[in-house]
């Protein structure tokens, strides 16, 4: 079954001017252009609209979202990437509205809100973007890969992460400046626990894949240098440690 305009914009509460323009710039053509000149659209084209309308609630700007359709043709795989973006976003608004709720019951109740309470939820996406954006730069320019590919970040969980690497690095460092051997147990207990934080927080990782990881720290001067920044040593360390591990 086709669709006119009027229909589609009628189903999706888009306008009519705005599908005229999605496709002005080749964001949303139609199917096919009927006699009469008007412009008509099938069942793959109402898809693509869904997908459209789902980055622009995450407030892609139009080039982006025509780039990320050309580049990921599959729905399935575009539809799972929106949904973990959306995800984060309701997780930031749910600890926003949580904030509001605090405000408001401190306010009728006349009792002044605790500060360290106050701006929960405003912790820093933008904080994250700047602290992560020389990295990016890098890894783009380098490998061609993306850190901040979307425009989206789960602070929260950023934040837990980062605790987690810092304590597992600051431990690795303590035990790197104490004589602590590479192959020691302390240091396989460090290297294990981290694996597990990483496989319980959505980043499946093997023994293999952290001798890898290491590999690459080691091997590429802008994270070898990172490493070396906070400890000497602290790169062939880590990954001598991290083979010692995967072979035991």
């Amino acid at each position: 079954m086709l669709y006119t305009v009027k229909e589609i914009a009628a189903l999706s509460n888009v306008t009519i001017k705005t599908l005229h323009h999605y496709h002005k710039i080749g964001l949303l053509l139609p199917c096919e252009i009927s006699e009469a000149g008007y412009r008509l659209y099938g069942m793959k084209e109402l898809e693509r609209l869904q997908q459209i309308l789902f980055y622009r609630e995450l407030d892609f700007p139009l080039e982006k979202i025509k780039q990320l359709l050309e580049d990921q043709p599959e729905r399935l795989s575009i539809l799972s990437n929106q949904k973990e973006l959306l995800l984060a976003r309701k997780q930031r608004l749910d600890r926003l509205i949580q904030t509001l709720n605090e405000s408001i019951d401190c306010t009728m109740k006349g009792e002044v809100m605790d500060k360290t309470e106050m701006f929960k939820g405003f912790d820093s996406e933008k904080e994250w973007m700047e602290a992560l954006a020389e990295q990016d730069q890098y890894l783009e320019a380098t490998h061609d890969y993306s850190l901040l590919e979307s425009s989206t970040i789960n602070v929260e969980a950023m934040n837990e992460q980062a605790s987690e690497a810092k304590h597992f690095m600051d431990s690795m460092i303590s035990a790197l400046k104490t004589g602590v051997r590479f192959d020691n147990k302390i240091v396989r207990e460090l290297i294990n626990e981290h694996i597990n934080f990483l496989n319980h927080n959505g980043h499946p990782t093997s023994a293999m894949d952290f001798v890898a990881q290491a590999r690459f720290f080691l091997d590429d001067d802008f994270h070898r240098n990172m490493l070396e920044s906070q400890q000497i040593g602290l790169a062939y360390y880590l990954f001598t440690a991290a083979e010692s591990f995967a072979t035991k």
